[in-house]
């Protein structure tokens, strides 16, 4: 598998973005037939953690000069549950009038995308002031375009949050005539609701920012709650990167019947359900926890059966992993066989790195919509792309076509 590691040049107080027309990575697919689920596995864009062994995945990534590399498709794929959806619908490619940019938050990410989209990243500089102030210059006209900016609000999420906005000021400054704010992870979306007295909701105060800013729509991809679509007053996209976990498991050799989808807390019953239907319609267990503070979670109860199964808990997020890893201990207390966590954003803040590899745990499965240091790989992690689910999703909003339908 010929390879290459794409980083972003930088200076000491500049980092400016460029891409190339070439392919980030090469690789192979493949298609795997399994009996034991009532789907089949289709090709993959992934990354492995180092000394990874729990992923039995017929190509294995490299690590020259101790760096990760991200294989990448040659073939512009989706995974498999979404396949028959984009076959119904040829969408334009039509790249005219389309600029893609990407800030500092998640640059790898932003060249997987533009590289599934056949395009270059718009030449933009942003740099940092000696007092912390933030400089973005655009350095290509994007009068009349339909601009696309890459940048989740990951931590640290202050920076990335004004950062994004500024970005979206210079857009609309240059005469862009549509800014799409695409926020693969979208900072202070638990802040969503008060909870007690005096509290502000930071969501829907980031959603009056971004708005204000500039940005005429948002796309993001998992979002805490539903709700918070709703504070935007601008057209949201909501991307679900469900599907390209589900593509991952469907290469596991696990009978259908030894499943069962585990929700971490009574309000992941919705997302666990989704994905336990789509899991052969596998049986679905609950743990019930009692929290006493933020970052801090009490497990009290298992709702469901679990003895001699492999259970797969499913979250949106993982931040300290309190929540899962005592929603993991409760398992295999319960007669769990193995466990999986999966979740689409990774924040991994501090335990979280030594819960999760502490052995509970066969497989900790999540996406890049946050990049992930090296620091923070353990021999349990396997990192998914949703590069090809927004770079699809970026082409059928600038082709006026229905986004929901890749879902159906």
């Amino acid at each position: 598998m010929a390879t290459s590691l794409l980083q972003p040049s930088s200076s000491s107080s500049t980092m400016t973005f460029s891409s190339s027309s070439s392919s980030l990575f090469t690789g192979s697919s493949h298609a795997h037939a399994l009996p034991t689920l009532s789907f089949v596995d289709n090709c993959r864009a992934r990354i492995l953690a180092p000394c990874s062994v729990k992923c039995d995945m017929s190509d294995s990534s490299n690590f020259p000069n101790g760096k990760p590399i991200i294989p990448v498709l040659n073939e512009r794929t989706l995974p498999k549950f979404l396949e028959s959806a984009r076959a119904e619908k040829t969408v334009s490619r039509n790249s005219n009038r389309l600029k893609l940019f990407s800030g500092t938050a998640n640059p790898v990410l932003s060249q997987e995308i533009a590289r599934y989209m056949g395009l270059e990243l718009g030449q933009i500089s942003i740099k940092r002031f000696a007092d912390g102030e933030i400089y973005v210059q655009l350095q290509e006209s994007v009068r009349g375009c339909n601009v696309y900016l890459i940048q989740p609000t990951c931590p640290p999420a202050n920076e990335n949050l004004m950062e994004l906005k500024i970005m979206i000021d210079a857009c609309r400054r240059a005469s862009a005539k549509n800014i799409t704010a695409v926020i693969p992870y979208f900072g202070y979306a638990r802040a969503d609701r008060k909870t007690q007295g005096r509290e502000s909701i930071a969501a829907k105060l980031v959603a009056n920012l971004i708005t204000k800013a500039g940005a005429d729509r948002v796309l993001a991809c998992d979002l805490h709650s539903g709700q918070s679509m709703g504070y935007f007053d601008i057209p949201v996209d909501h991307v679900h990167c469900q599907p390209v976990i589900l593509d991952y498991l469907a290469s596991k050799t696990i009978s259908s019947s030894d499943l069962v989808v585990v929700s971490p807390d009574v309000g992941g019953v919705a997302r666990a359900r989704a994905f336990a239907k789509k899991l052969s319609d596998a049986p679905l267990a609950i743990v019930d926890k009692r929290r006493h503070g933020h970052n801090v979670a009490e497990v009290m109860n298992l709702i469901g059966d679990v003895k001699g199964k492999v259970a797969v808990m499913v979250d949106d997020m993982i931040d300290t992993a309190g929540t899962i890893a005592k929603g993991a201990a409760l398992l295999h207390e319960e007669g769990a066989r193995e466990v999986y966590a999966c979740c689409t954003h990774a924040v991994f803040s501090p335990p979280a790195i030594e819960r999760l590899s502490s052995g509970l745990f066969q497989e900790v499965i999540i996406t890049n919509t946050i990049p992930v240091t090296e620091k923070n790989y353990f021999p349990q992690l396997t990192i998914l792309t949703v590069a090809n689910l927004l770079g699809e999703t970026i082409w059928r909003i600038h082709d006026d076509s229905s986004v929901s339908s890749i879902f159906q």
